[in-house]
């Protein structure tokens, strides 16, 4: 049987990261302090990455004034959305859905660090 799970070694490398954070810094911080200290872990890492990274969002024919964020972009394909809530909600998977919609990548990696444990949750569109 072939493994068809989408980026699974660069996942398991992001995921790894967030793991070392929430280890070291526990729940209880905001949503900042978490990013702040996956660019380390990330640079640390040699995990290529681009913090918030802008995209346009297209209705019709036109571009709407608002832009969107990604929170990061990690290996130029992979969408990490950060949380930090008391648990993930419907809202935030149909957000990375929307994220991925209109930056045509295939795959976020939706993590939450306002858990006792991280809880991460891969979204494919």
């Amino acid at each position: 049987m072939t493994d068809s799970v989408l980026f699974k070694e660069e996942s398991f490398e992001i995921i790894g990261a967030c793991m070392e954070v929430h280890n070291n810094l526990g729940i209880g911080f905001s949503e900042i302090v978490y990013k702040d200290a996956l660019v380390y872990e990330f640079t640390k890492r040699l995990i290529p990455f681009e913090r918030e990274r802008e995209y346009i969002v297209r209705y019709k024919e036109i571009v709407l004034p608002h832009k969107f964020y990604a929170d990061f972009i990690v290996f130029d394909k992979i969408i990490l959305e950060v949380k930090c809530c008391s648990q993930l909600a419907n809202e935030h998977t149909a957000q990375c859905l929307n994220y991925l919609k209109v930056s045509n990548n295939q795959l976020a990696l939706l993590v939450n660090f306002g858990e006792l444990r991280l809880k991460s949750k891969r979204v494919v569109l």
